[in-house]
């Protein structure tokens, strides 16, 4: 039997893993988590939102700029090409430049005013619903398909705060 290489993935999702046995949830949970895709992918902007599949609303359960994107706003997301896409199906978005985050972001001035122009949004997903995003914000071009492939498991270890208020 060959010895298992140790990488940082490895590492990383390990303390994300270690993270839900903290008793301050989510809190803990949500800051192992921006420590760990900051290190692994990057971002200057890292938010995690809720989805109320029945209301369309989206709610902001964490972000690691809090002056400009504070956890609890909530906001309407209106029916279109990315909701259909990230919602609906749980596709992963990458928008590389500025121009794709307009055509999508309607706070895409307030983005760009954090030197952030590109964006990984990441499903959270379970038995088949979408119930929150990972979003990751970066410089332009910053994210391709193999942030796709590291950010996937760390999105599900965020399942158990998003399964939280449900089963509350």
């Amino acid at each position: 039997m060959r010895p298992r290489k140790d990488t940082q993935a490895d590492r990383l999702l390990v303390d994300v893993a270690l993270a839900h046995d903290e008793a301050n949830q989510p809190d803990a949970l949500f800051a192992a988590l921006d420590r760990a895709l900051h290190a692994a992918i990057g971002h200057k902007l890292f938010t995690i939102l809720a989805y109320d599949g029945e209301t369309s609303d989206a709610a902001r359960l964490y972000s690691n700029l809090p002056v400009s994107y504070p956890a609890g706003g909530r906001k309407r997301l209106a029916a279109g090409p990315w909701t259909e896409a990230v919602l609906e199906r749980g596709e992963p978005y990458i928008g590389r430049t500025l121009d794709d985050l307009s055509a999508v972001f309607a706070d895409h001035a307030l983005i760009a005013s954090l030197g952030c122009a590109s964006v990984l949004n990441m499903p959270v997903r379970w038995r088949g619903r979408t119930l929150g995003s990972l979003n990751l914000l970066h410089e332009a071009c910053w994210y391709d398909d193999d942030d796709v492939a590291a950010c996937r498991p760390f999105a599900q270890l965020a399942l158990p705060a998003l399964l939280a208020p449900a089963a509350s």
